[in-house]
């Protein structure tokens, strides 16, 4: 096989394989990088156990704020639904109170009973004050013409 021909420019070289470098250690040389792997420093030790209590305390605060805030939104489900409720139960007693109501009933009694009549064209006096409010304070008597 060593004087087969190969036809190209890059020829292959046949079983040639990297030589090994031998390094010398000594026998106990391994055991001492394990012990020095595995080994940790007390300050190291402090690090993490304060880093786990952190975590662990900040992991429980967060679970008891996504507990409050889960309560807080039943809450006010519940609020809402209560013055849904209160707000259908007041449209009802106010249809109701309405309904009850004649007006012709009233000026009947008005008119009749209590001998109450229209206004003149000169008891009616309109206030105006420019401004555009919807009320009047009275700061001085009201003339009588």
């Amino acid at each position: 096989m060593a004087n087969e021909y190969i036809h190209g420019n890059t020829v292959k070289r046949i079983n040639e394989q990297p030589k090994e470098k031998k390094d010398r250690f000594h026998v106990q040389e391994p055991q001492k990088k394990d012990r020095r792997r595995h080994h940790m420093s007390l300050g190291y030790l402090v690090f993490l156990s304060m880093a786990m209590v952190l975590m662990v305390g900040t992991l429980a605060w967060y679970i008891n704020l996504q507990s409050q805030i889960k309560n807080s939104v039943k809450h006010v489900a519940q609020l809402e639904s209560q013055l849904n409720t209160l707000k259908q139960d007041n449209d009802e007693a106010y249809n109701r109170a309405n309904g009850n109501v004649d007006l012709d009933e009233i000026k009947r009694i008005a008119i009749q009973e209590y001998g109450m009549t229209y206004a003149s064209e000169g008891q009616i006096i309109t206030y105006s004050d420019g401004g555009g409010n919807d009320y009047v304070r009275q700061i001085a008597p009201v003339p009588h013409e």
